[in-house]
């Protein structure tokens, strides 16, 4: 079926929908639409940081809501681990479809509001194809290289212009998000050009550039709170940040980052981003990202200082605290205490019956930090690279009803309220201890999504 069959029936399903609705005030926004091999029963709507509704799937997988006193801007959907953006105006009724096997290629929109929605869609899908290309212009001399990207931007803002004197009226919010979305991914790569060059060369030092090299800069804004969410924008600021830092003298990093590094790009962030809001988020993501890139998760004491001094969130600088402490609590070398876990049965057993001698990584995971799906993905792959380690899924604050469906049921588990694991998880983030078969911490605070945990795991399954 083609695109524009697709469109046309999803309208006429759209007008059937509102109707009924004709009575409401026409500044009540909708959003509706249709999930084909759904991953959950329910849509998550969110502005910024906010959660607008959640929107139940029907015994037909299909959705609609009313979004009353909706702000015109860009929001993004959840469905399972996959989310995409829409832009909303007052008294839009937007409707989607899409097939969550192929979910970014397959989502269309129609209704008031899909021709903004269908044109950024594209935008991305073009990003996607964008980033192969970029491989190939990362081999080239800086020259070379800024030749070519200049061409690609001048493409992007050619196609701008022509919608922008095809749509007249379009809102200067919507044309912001236009032109973000179509030439802030290639101010990322070219953000990036520096470090990644680096794999190219026989010193594997940073190439000189040119003095007009980052001349877009004098254009752009970094400090626009309506687009910190949207992921061309904040993936540019981050590049931006990361690069300015490298500026100050440090040489490339790949795998980790040096703990001057992290101070300085956390002092960069406190210089360049200006609202709080913004810079908090910033300051938070970075010291979390850096803690748990590390191959084994202790604390640069360093990093965390700074970022204490600097962040005025007081919910985070909280929640960093608790990271903190939880980190001094199972190190390496120490024995493992014997803590209550409960089955799926609902039967409790001391973790000393679940290693039973066996060399084991115990993955501690909250669902407000880490999505089942990426576990059963993490999970699978661990488990077929390290067939002699037992991969143990221990929930924090779950229940029988929470498991992971696609993950073996004998090797999950959730803590209740009395388990004695909850003194060293107060945090509830993600957390793995490596323990050999005699109970011995060998990695007392790693993470499964770092790539500097396999050597551990190496080191582990020899024994």
């Amino acid at each position: 079926m083609t695109k524009k069959i697709i469109l046309l029936l999803q309208i006429s399903y759209l007008i059937t929908l509102f109707s009924c609705n004709s009575d409401k005030k026409s500044t009540t926004t909708y959003f509706g639409g249709k999930i084909i091999n759904p991953k959950t029963n329910h849509i998550v709507l969110h502005s910024m940081d906010k959660v607008i509704d959640t929107f139940l799937l029907d015994s037909k997988n299909k959705f609609i809501g009313e979004i009353k006193n909706a702000n015109e801007g860009l929001y993004y959907f959840y469905h399972g681990n996959e989310k995409q953006h829409i832009y909303l105006e007052v008294a839009d009724s937007v409707m989607i479809r899409l097939n969550t096997w192929d979910f970014d290629e397959s989502l269309v929109f129609a209704g008031k509001g899909a021709e903004r929605n269908n044109v950024l869609i594209d935008c991305f899908l073009e990003g996607e194809n964008d980033q192969n290309l970029f491989y190939k212009y990362n081999r080239l001399s800086p020259t070379e290289f800024k030749q070519k990207a200049d061409s690609v931007i001048n493409i992007k803002l050619n196609r701008f212009n022509e919608y922008i004197d095809q749509h007249p009226k379009e809102t200067i919010g919507f044309k912001q998000a236009l032109k973000t979305a179509l030439t802030f991914p290639i101010y990322s790569r070219i953000e990036r050009y520096p470090l990644m060059h680096t794999k190219y060369t026989t010193d594997g030092n940073f190439p000189s550039l040119s003095s007009n090299f980052y001349n877009y800069r004098n254009n752009i804004s970094i400090n626009k709170d309506s687009l910190m969410y949207y992921p061309p924008y904040s993936r540019y600021i981050r590049n931006y940040l990361y690069n300015k830092t490298y500026a100050l003298g440090h040489p490339p990093m790949k795998n980790k980052y040096s703990s001057e590094f992290t101070v300085d790009l956390l002092n960069i962030i406190d210089k360049e981003i200006i609202t709080s809001r913004s810079k908090n988020a910033f300051l938070r993501q970075t010291i979390i990202s850096h803690f748990y890139n590390k191959s084994s998760c202790d604390i640069n004491a360093k990093a965390f200082d700074t970022y204490f001094k600097l962040s005025t969130n007081d919910e985070d600088k909280m929640l960093l605290k608790n990271l903190v402490n939880d980190t001094k609590l199972i190190t390496a070398n120490d024995q493992l205490p014997n803590f209550n876990i409960t089955n799926y049965s609902d039967a409790k057993h001391k973790v000393y019956d679940i290693i039973k001698g066996k060399n084991t990584l115990l993955f501690f995971w909250s669902p407000e930090y880490v999505s089942r799906s990426y576990i059963e993905t993490r999970i699978i792959f661990l488990s077929k690279n390290y067939p002699n380690i037992q991969f143990i899924q221990v929930m924090i604050d779950g229940n029988k009803g929470e498991r992971i469906q696609k993950l073996d049921i004998k090797n999950q588990f959730y803590l209740d309220k009395s388990s004695e694991a909850h003194q060293f998880l107060t945090s509830k983030m993600p957390r793995s201890i490596l323990i050999n078969k005699r109970g011995k911490v060998i990695n007392g605070y790693g993470s499964i999504a770092s790539k500097n945990l396999n050597p551990y795991l190496e080191e582990l399954s020899k024994n």
